[in-house]
């Protein structure tokens, strides 16, 4: 009985010599909570008090699990951007560094999703499981990283395409007044994405809820959202959430362009970005400049697009494309923004209201609209194609205003325009239709040998329809070179002619048999 018990006794002793021996080797690392006070509250931002070391555009958490950015900091108080719901909170609540810039997740798991800037989704899939945040500001790469622009990125809208080419890893800005078909532009372009190994980012700034709905539903029945992730901030969001949008929907596509895969980012629109920041900075007291418009207005947006670029082969040759959308008022490109942009990006597309209000769509105004990438970024079959039809096109534009002042034309005025009137009938386009290559080259090039004079104008839709369905007789080889930007041969352009002639002839026939 007395073994048993001093052997009891033995191991209790060894056992707190044991837990003696850890606490007196354990060394509690201590991190000092540095919190402040707020000192007021105004729509979307905070004044805060205390927090002497604090950074620019760090994380600051609030009662409630509101979140904001320390915006101006200044030796008395700090100007708070407020990124969540801001109702609850008043002056004298306290306000907690967390010691990180904000980010946001990134991966994979993002794709097919539905989330805010913050990375918290809005679909009800559940919750995000990916490890991975990247910042939402980044430095854009360097230009010794980048490669020059030469992959053409296809819309799948054949004005664009033929006339007005984008490049992967461009900045094409699509502008024009409201309900003009801007949106519809950049949806057409991701539609076309599907099976062209291009991943696509869609950022929503400022929408309303209606405009929302109707896009993802537009995305959800053509089954883009396989490749999509869309990045939302409603009209109703804190002007936080809308201004640090654009960059987290940047840093998400980032991230796969850094796998050396190629990404198309849209952003709808910068002019709700723009204002966000204007109304933000004029809370927190900042100068106002050129309409109301903070003096670094135009650095917020060159430091979000100078992201959009085409990596070196050393870095994995990925691509990042950027549509950013801007609205104009009154037909007014040369405005503030809209001329901010325009110095920013490589070329427009600007869309017209008066083409809009004649059914001329897509809208696209060729004459403002331009590429300053061209040609570079373009299959080469669309050169060999399209040479002469963009200069086609403005000569029938300036005859057809002069003609209607009721002026007796010539002959040869009159096949100008009656040529031009087709090359327009052509370019039309019904929306979340894309064209494939195949089809657009078999189009273009009965325009260009003028194939459709002779087509009465209101059956011009049709005779489009039979010429693109003729384009599945083309031989293998030949849509082989076509996809491939081969040069065609002779041979091969002519026998794409004969078969548009051929397919034309059977509809005339056709036609004429119904009349008899």
């Amino acid at each position: 009985m007395n073994k048993a018990f001093e052997s009891l006794q033995e191991v209790l002793n060894n056992a707190f010599s044991g837990m003696r021996q850890a606490c007196e080797s354990y060394t509690p690392e201590l991190k000092p909570r540095e919190t402040g006070t707020i000192i007021s509250i105004a729509t979307g931002v905070a004044k805060v008090s205390g927090l002497p070391g604090v950074g620019f555009e760090e994380v600051l958490k609030f009662s409630g699990d509101t979140y904001g950015i320390a915006f101006n900091i200044d030796e008395e108080e700090i100007g708070v951007v407020l990124l969540g719901d801001y109702w609850h909170l008043q002056a004298g609540d306290k306000v907690e560094r967390q010691g990180h810039v904000v980010d946001v997740p990134v991966g994979d798991e993002l794709i097919g999703r539905i989330i805010n800037p913050l990375g918290q989704p809005l679909d009800n899939k559940g919750r995000l499981d990916s490890s991975a945040r990247l910042p939402v500001e980044r430095a854009s790469a360097a230009i010794m990283d980048r490669a020059a622009v030469h992959v053409p990125l296809q819309t799948g809208i054949k004005v664009i395409d033929a006339l007005i080419p984008v490049g992967r890893g461009q900045r094409e800005l699509i502008l024009g007044d409201r309900q003009t078909g801007k949106t519809a532009i950049a949806l057409n372009t991701i539609l076309n994405q599907r099976d062209q190994n291009v991943l696509c980012v869609y950022c929503a700034i400022g929408q309303q809820a209606s405009s929302l709905a109707k896009v993802v539903a537009v995305l959800r029945e053509q089954k883009a959202l396989d490749y999509t992730v869309v990045v939302v901030t409603e009209g109703n969001d804190p002007p936080g959430l809308a201004y640090i949008a654009p960059y987290a929907a940047t840093s998400i596509a980032e991230y796969y362009m850094e796998q050396g895969r190629d990404v198309l980012i849209v952003y709808d629109d910068l002019t709700h970005h723009a204002r966000a920041y204007r109304e933000l900075s004029l809370l927190l007291r900042r100068p106002p400049g050129r309409e109301a418009y903070p003096g670094d207005i135009f650095y917020i947006h060159s430091r979000l697009l100078e992201r959009a670029t085409h990596l070196s082969k050393e870095l994995g040759g990925g691509s990042l494309t950027a549509l950013p959308i801007i609205e104009t008022e009154a037909q007014d490109i040369s405005a503030y923004i809209p001329t901010n942009l325009i110095s920013i990006t490589d070329g427009q597309i600007y869309l017209s209201p008066s083409l809009f209000e004649l059914g001329v769509l897509p809208a696209v105004d060729v004459g403002k609209s331009v590429s300053r990438v061209g040609g570079k970024a373009q299959h080469t079959i669309y050169r060999a194609v399209t040479g002469d039809l963009k200069i086609a096109y403005a000569q029938f534009e300036e005859l057809e205003t002069f003609a209607r002042f009721g002026a007796r034309l010539d002959e040869n005025t009159r096949k100008i325009i009656e040529h031009g009137r087709r090359i327009r009938a052509c370019l039309m386009q019904a929306e979340f239709i894309p064209v494939s290559i195949l089809e657009q080259i078999m189009v273009l090039l009965a325009l260009t040998e003028k194939l459709f004079d002779a087509v009465p104008l209101e059956q011009m839709d049709i005779a489009e329809q039979v010429v693109r369905a003729a384009a599945q007789a083309i031989p293998t080889e030949v849509n082989t070179h076509i996809n491939n930007a081969e040069i065609l041969s002779d041979k091969e352009r002519s026998l794409i002619i004969q078969l548009a002639r051929n397919a034309l002839a059977e509809l005339s026939a056709d036609s004429e048999a119904q009349q008899s």
